[in-house]
């Protein structure tokens, strides 16, 4: 006899050839989730400690809980997915909110499949924060074709930097960036050889290259500019939908949050929204690493990136060789890529389906090995 420990009990599962049904209650039982719950009426508290219990999960509450000394309590759910649709069933028929509770719950379980994708950079800017990223037209153009020959899956090209303290840069001097790039990828027939993605904050540089054959808009503003919902208008492009604190100019002095996440999943509910509204539903989302947040905040972001997978949509993330991981061990920006490597694994272990950055051929590769460990 022999024991061996299991990382990943699902496709061991699968391996063992169970019975289908079998396999499918089995397979439901194998993580514990957890779930912090904020605000939570005192009688909704010990009805969900109750009902929790019951269904052989767990809501981890303050000792005086039991004795409704506060009006409402925080506390923490652990329940597996087999354990999930059992309490669901049983809050849906509960007073207190618990109805509302169950909704949200069982978003959290749901069922994504987005493939994985790596997006490569490219600056036609003067002063990105990265040097080696910043590209003239010669450079730009021979970048695409490497990219394409390495096999990225979406390339995404910018015409103004937001790296932190720059100031926005005026339609006319994108345009003039841009442009020539833009003739590049029309002449050279490459719309139909791999996605490209503008980054733009500019409703006029979004259109200009939504009718030359781009098929995403990626926005740092997360489309809360009006006129940026009506450049979209009418393409079955995709949206990225960036959170942001502040503008780049001052977003880095001293950001503040009083609940990171739920700041941020409000900030979603509203983009996506509008978007719905405008008659956009290709969405996805971006927290924004380094965009008006702290050291401790991207580690957060990072950490519990699935909380954002209640949405249904795919989650981008772009902390290519930022300045976190210069606060984590001092490094200037040249000796990043070990650190961003470590940030978009973790990442990709977390929920992100698209990785944004400089190095591809290096992620590409990490990203196969990555997948093959999974």
């Amino acid at each position: 006899m022999f024991v061996k420990r299991l990382k990943d009990c699902k496709r061991e599962l699968k391996n063992l050839h169970c019975d289908a049904i079998g396999y499918e209650i089995l397979s439901l039982k194998d993580e514990i989730v957890s779930f912090y719950l904020y605000d939570i009426e005192a009688p909704a508290a010990n009805i969900l400690k109750q009902e929790a219990l019951a269904c052989g999960g767990d809501f981890a509450l303050p000792k005086d809980a039991i004795l409704y000394t506060k009006k409402s309590y925080n506390g923490i759910l652990m329940i597996t997915k087999s354990q999930a649709k059992a309490l669901v069933k049983k809050l849906q028929i509960q007073p207190f909110g618990l109805k509302r509770l169950a909704l949200a719950i069982k978003d959290h379980f749901q069922e994504l499949e987005y493939p994985f994708s790596i997006m490569g950079v490219i600056n036609v800017t003067p002063d990105s924060f990265y040097e080696n990223s910043r590209q003239n037209l010669q450079g730009a153009q021979k970048r695409i074709l490497e990219m394409i020959e390495e096999g990225v899956d979406i390339i995404d090209i910018g015409g103004a930097s937001t790296r932190p303290g720059s100031a926005w840069v005026s339609a006319e001097e994108e345009k003039k960036r841009i442009k020539p790039i833009l003739e590049f990828i029309v002449s050279e027939n490459l719309i139909g050889k791999i996605k490209f993605s503008i980054d733009t904050y500019t409703p006029e540089i979004a259109r200009l290259c939504l009718e030359n054959g781009f098929c995403m808009v990626n926005d740092i503003t997360g489309f809360t500019n009006p006129k940026m919902l009506e450049s979209v208008t009418g393409y079955e492009c995709e949206c990225v939908i960036m959170h942001m604190q502040g503008n780049p100019k001052e977003m880095q002095d001293n950001p503040q949050y009083e609940n990171l996440f739920l700041e941020i999943d409000s900030f979603f509910m509203r983009q996506i929204e509008k978007l719905h509204k405008n008659g956009n539903t290709h969405i996805i989302l971006d927290v924004g690493i380094g965009f008006g947040k702290t050291l401790n905040h991207n580690c957060e972001l990072i950490k519990h990136l699935k909380h954002f997978l209640h949405f249904g949509y795919p989650l981008l993330v772009g902390a290519s060789r930022k300045s976190m991981i210069d606060k984590i061990i001092p490094s200037n920006v040249n000796e990043r890529l070990a650190g961003t490597l470590a940030i978009h694994l973790e990442s990709l272990n977390n929920g992100a389906n698209i990785i944004r950055c400089h190095d591809t051929k290096e992620h590409i590769q990490a990203l196969k090995v990555w997948q093959e460990l999974h």
